[in-house]
């Protein structure tokens, strides 16, 4: 049955010709501790949950710039946690952002995921200090950052971003590849890189643009600096709700993380999927290619 779930979750065919191919595939999942969250029965009504990845909440992974907690059943809560710089991002932070949701997505006891700030601001964006000569060094050193927010986009959990005061520069690009965004009275979003003398290249301008859904709005953002505040974040769809304080937005965001975990994992899942590649083409030859292994046959869907 493990392999049977295996070959229709994306086990590449060439694996399974022959039944000693059949054999070896089996074992080699075995032995890397392949996560399996559905596994079929004979029944077809149950689902086993089998978490094959020791997550940082259970004391196997600590991190230097999060903190990760369960604050409920079926919920992980990803803090930032520099809170004496603001949350600025150093390149710990970008490692262990690759890192964390990696290790949620194939995390079976994990059903959605809530992202927070410590301290006075969700975060102040790129810490400038740490980033110093940081660019020089070429496309890869971007190009490993802009994964640690991709990693959010490929998670197959849904992400719910609370959003407290200042949220600057990386701090949009990280919070639009969240799933869903919710925030204070108080908060305030900037492209700010241009105050700075940089370009805003963490895929902030094509991220924003896929939320909001005005070119206009975000070459206007990019190019002046300006604040976002949370009443215009919401009129224009960056965030879909605004709450009074912070207190009662990290309530209400813990309630609808448990809402979404209540859910068919499996559905959850899939539907991710399907937003993640909004061209059908892009997402059929992902599914084809075994490139995204969230894909399952809609009648396997199960409580």
């Amino acid at each position: 049955k493990l392999l049977r779930h295996e070959i229709l979750f994306g086990t590449p065919k060439a694996e399974v010709n022959s039944s000693m191919q059949m054999a070896g595939c089996l074992r080699n999942l075995l032995n890397r501790s392949y996560s399996v969250s559905r596994v079929l029965v004979s029944s077809g009504a149950r689902q086993l949950s089998v978490s094959a990845v020791a997550m940082a909440t259970e004391g196997s992974r600590q991190f230097e710039t999060l903190e990760v907690t369960r604050p409920s059943e079926w919920v992980v809560q990803v803090q930032l946690n520099r809170p004496e710089k603001s949350n600025a991002m150093n390149m710990a932070f970008f490692r262990e952002m690759r890192e964390c949701f990696s290790l949620l997505s194939s995390d079976s006891q994990c059903r959605s995921v809530l992202l927070t700030g410590a301290g006075k601001n969700f975060t102040a964006g790129l810490d400038l200090q740490n980033a110093a000569g940081l660019f020089d060094e070429g496309t890869d050193v971007v190009n490993s950052m802009q994964d640690s927010f991709t990693a959010i986009e490929k998670c197959q959990k849904p992400v719910i971003a609370a959003i407290h005061a200042a949220c600057v520069g990386g701090g949009v690009d990280l919070t639009t590849a969240c799933d869903i965004r919710l925030c204070t009275s108080d908060a305030w979003f900037s492209v700010k890189e241009v105050n700075e003398s940089l370009v805003a290249d963490i895929s902030t301008p094509e991220r924003l643009l896929k939320v909001v859904g005005s070119e206009s709005l975000v070459r206007e953002l990019v190019y002046t600096g300006r604040k976002l505040v949370a009443r215009e974040a919401l009129m224009v769809g960056l965030v879909s709700k605004v709450y009074t304080d912070r207190e009662g937005m990290l309530a209400g965001a813990l309630k609808l993380a448990e809402t979404i975990a209540s859910k068919s994992p499996g559905a959850i899942q899939v539907a991710k999927t399907i937003f993640y590649y909004r061209d059908i083409t892009d997402f059929m030859a992902s599914r084809d290619t075994g490139q995204h292994d969230v894909w399952v046959p809609l009648w396997l869907y199960v409580p």
